[in-house]
Order: structure tokens, then C-alpha cells, then sequence
């Protein structure tokens, strides 16, 4: 019997010990693979006709913990919970799997239909009414998840209390564990430790709140979804990883998710809460949200080169790195900078070039396989063209870079050495006390974050 053909009969006996009007099973669809967790769309019989839910489980490969840090899925259907008691837009949650289903950690919940992927909240022609009121509208969600009791609900037996010191500490040993030098991350980071606000408050933070884990239909808000990264913290770190670059999709002038202002998200909260939060205060987030997802993405990485998460995606996800490092360069460290230029894919004297040949395999995934292949395998399809093309330009413009790079450090640092050297020397100088206003080190972590961009995602808007 067949790994595929078991999770159905699994789920089919699972789906008929949790609904009560179950028949049959019509369908079940993969729609996403997260960071630990899979989502499926679940069709089946019911007594009431053809039914839908959905199913957030485990991923194989890893437990119910997530592999880059956050809550099982035991305590992440408990806030889902609590959330609709709150009145937050959620899902509900139907049953809980149970060890002898067989089918991992995880739960079901109804089925809701809306949009849930970035770019399209933000461009679809059935949303273009309803997206300017989408600031406001989160501004009025944030206050209501933090209105929540934490402490009456006893959230601290499962969430991390964490204050902003231990929250930028945290994500930078787990940056050191890498032991990878980046010294933009290292930068950020002092700078983050050097400027903390006070902080006013101390409440539930859904610390994934951001367009990308909103469902979106013409009527408004419909769910808050993903809650796995939850901890007890400052509120106004929900507002700022809204307002983050990385998930404006492209939309970079419209500061809240790409598709809103910054003070209708402010009024919305002030509505639900009577607390006024100023631009500046959340300005510190949006850095930290940046040097957050800036540790993530490698980390993520990271859990695919040491086995644990065997995924084509992961690796290159740790090349997203880049756009948060640009984008905290842009708001801390602003200033002109110059993108290295592409030779043609046919310089040289073989025939055909490395570069031609990756763009041979680049051009089948694009349009014949990705076009050809079932949605998931379609998506992965799309993953591996994007991984080849990094690989490409990182052949083509990865030598002449590397080369300024070190001549940028060796005046820098005021000594020779190898690149790999001179990048930890420059790390561990920042980590120990070098000022952050020292000549040279602005323009030189400016170009050099420029320039890994322009390898790893040149279209990001950042380096618009």
C-alpha cells in the first residue's frame, strides 16, 4: 500500500470519527508546505451534500514543534479558539487529531473562503474596493488580540514571555549558531539593542500578523491565520511586522502589507483600544521585524542543508535573506549605491556556457513544466527555475562582487586577508564594540547588501 493511498484511508477514517454528517471522501488537496506545517482542502459527502474543511498538520519530517521555532499545534488550535471567542476573524476548529488517527500532529477546521496570497490581496480587481478599509480594519484586529487577558486565560503556561531585549538577543544567537558572518545582521543588531523604546505594554503578540496570513474576500477580513509564532510581548511588534518591506509584495509606497496607510492602521488600533501608537514607535518594529526575518530566512535554510528539512524551497528562502538585510540598510543606513552589471550568458569561449546551460533547464521549468504539472508540482517547478537563476547570476556577477568586497574590507579594516576572513573580522568587530559610525563601514555594508541582492533577488523593491 502506497505512503498516499494510507494517508487517505487515515484521513477518511479519521474524518468519519470527527464529523457527524460524513459519507464519503471526495478529495484532498495539498495547498501549502510551511515552514513545519502542511494545509490541505478537504472535499467530502456529507448528509448536507458536498462539504469542504481544512486540515493544518505536521509536516512528516518534523514533530508538532516548529523546526524554526514556535508553538505545537496542540497549543496553536487553542488560540484559534480563543480567538473566536474574542471576536478575531478565524476559522473554527472542528476536531483535533488524536495519535490513533495516524495522521501526525495537527487539526481540522471549516472550510472559509477568501484570498489568502500577498500580491494578489493586493492587485485582484474583486478586492479593489475593499482594500483601502484593510488598514484599518487590521488596526481594529491587532487591538482586539491585544485586549485579550493573557494572563486570566493562562497563556504563559504555552506562549514565551519575552521582552525586546530578550526577543533581539534571541534572534541573534540564533544567528551566531549559524556561524556564518553577515555583518549587516550584526550591525542591525547592535543598532536594535542601542535604540530599544520603553515599552508601555505587555500583551498576547500574534508576531505573524501580515499580509500573506490574511484571508481576504470582498466582504473584508475573513481569518487571521497562523498563529504557530505567538509569544506574550510589546503589542506594537504586530504593527511594525505588518508594515514590514517583505510583505508590502512589491507595493512598496503603501507602508501597511502593500495595499494600506500607516494612519488608518494607527486609527483602527486607537478605535479599539483608546492607545495612540506613533509612526516612530513603530518604525523600531519594522527593523526589528526585518533583522527578525533576516535570521529566519537562514535559519530556514539551515534546517535544509543539515537534513532536518529535507525541502527544495528552503534553500532558497535563505537567499531571501538579502531583501530584509536592504531593507534595514534603507531605513538605517540610506545613501547611493551601485548594482553590479550582468554579462551576456554567451560571454566567453565555450560553446554552450554554463550560464546558457542553466538557462536551457531555467526556461523548461518555467514553460513547459511548471505549465504542464499539477498545482503543488507546478509551485516547485517554479521554485527550482528560481533557485538555477540565483545559482546563474551568482556565476556570472558573484566573482566581480566578491572582489570589490574584499578590497572594501582590506581598506575598511586596514589589514589583507581572504574574504571569508575579513567578513568574520568585521562581524566579530561589530559584535565587540566597533561604532557604528565609523568611516567607511556605512557605504561598504550598503554595496555589498546591494550587491548580494542583486544576485539573489534582483526585482525586490528595495533596490528600486
Amino acid at each position: 500500500m502506497s505512503a498516499e493511498k494510507s494517508f487517505t484511508d487515515s484521513l477518511s477514517e479519521t474524518l468519519s470519527r470527527a464529523l457527524p454528517n460524513f459519507e464519503a471522501l471526495i478529495d484532498c488537496r495539498q495547498l501549502t508546505a510551511g515552514a513545519s506545517q502542511e494545509t490541505y482542502r478537504i472535499t467530502y459527502r456529507s448528509t448536507e451534500g458536498e462539504t469542504k474543511v481544512a486540515l493544518r498538520r505536521a509536516q512528516p519530517t518534523s514533530d508538532s514543534e516548529s523546526s524554526v521555532g514556535g508553538i505545537s499545534l496542540e497549543s496553536e488550535a487553542r488560540l484559534f479558539k480563543l480567538a473566536k471567542q474574542y471576536d478575531i476573524p478565524s476559522p473554527a476548529v472542528l476536531y483535533e487529531l488524536q495519535p490513533e488517527d495516524g495522521l501526525g500532529s495537527g487539526f481540522i477546521m471549516n472550510w472559509l473562503d477568501g484570498e489568502t496570497m500577498g500580491h494578489r490581496i493586493n492587485r485582484r480587481p474583486e478586492l479593489a474596493e475593499i482594500r483601502p478599509q484593510l488598514a484599518r480594519k487590521c488596526g481594529e484586529i491587532l487591538g482586539r488580540i491585544h485586549n485579550i487577558d493573557w494572563r486570566a486565560e493562562k497563556l504563559d503556561s504555552f506562549l514565551e514571555v519575552l521582552d525586546t531585549q530578550s526577543l533581539i538577543q534571541k534572534s541573534w544567537d540564533e544567528y551566531l549558531e549559524l556561524n556564518i558572518p553577515v555583518p549587516m545582521i550584526d550591525f542591525t543588531a547592535r543598532w536594535l539593542m542601542e535604540n530599544q523604546p520603553e515599552q508601555r505594554r505587555q500583551t498576547l503578540v500574534h508576531t505573524d500578523f501580515r499580509n500573506g496570513n490574511l484571508m481576504v474576500n470582498a466582504a473584508g477580513i475573513e481569518a487571521v491565520l497562523d498563529w504557530e509564532l505567538a509569544h506574550i510581548g510589546d503589542p506594537i511588534q504586530d504593527l511594525g511586522w505588518l508594515c514590514v518591506n517583505s510583505w508590502r509584495f512589491g507595493n512598496r509606497d503603501l507602508v501597511v502589507g502593500g495595499f494600506g496607510h500607516l494612519e488608518d492602521l494607527l486609527a483602527g488600533y486607537h478605535d479599539a483600544t483608546g492607545i495612540t501608537v506613533t509612526e516612530q514607535e513603530v518604525a523600531f518594529w519594522q527593523v526589528l521585524g526585518s533583522f527578525w526575518w533576516s535570521v529566519g530566512t537562514l535559519r530556514m535554510a539551515n534546517t535544509w542543508r543539515t537534513g532536518e528539512t529535507p525541502s527544495l524551497e528552503r534553500p532558497v528562502i535563505g537567499r531571501r535573506s538579502s531583501e530584509a538585510q536592504m531593507d534595514c540598510v534603507n531605513v538605517l543606513i540610506p545613501g547611493d549605491f551601485t548594482l553590479p552589471e550582468t554579462p551576456a550568458l554567451d560571454a566567453g569561449t565555450q560553446l554552450p556556457m554554463p550560464a546558457e546551460l542553466l538557462e536551457g533547464v531555467i526556461k523548461f521549468l518555467k514553460e513547459d513544466a511548471a505549465v504542464n504539472l499539477a498545482a503543488h508540482s507546478s509551485f516547485l517547478a517554479k521554485v527550482a527555475a528560481n533557485s538555477l537563476s540565483i545559482a546563474q547570476r551568482e556565476l556570472l556577477i558573484g566573482p566581480t562582487v566578491e572582489v570589490q568586497e574584499q578590497q572594501r574590507l582590506q581598506t575598511l579594516l586596514g589589514k589583507s586577508g581572504d574574504l571569508n576572513s575579513l567578513r568574520a573580522s568585521l562581524s566579530n568587530s561589530l559584535r565587540y564594540g566597533m561604532p557604528l559610525d565609523t568611516p567607511l563601514l556605512a557605504e561598504h555594508l550598503r554595496q555589498t547588501v546591494a550587491n548580494q541582492l542583486a544576485i539573489d533577488q534582483p526585482n525586490y523593491s528595495a533596490l528600486q
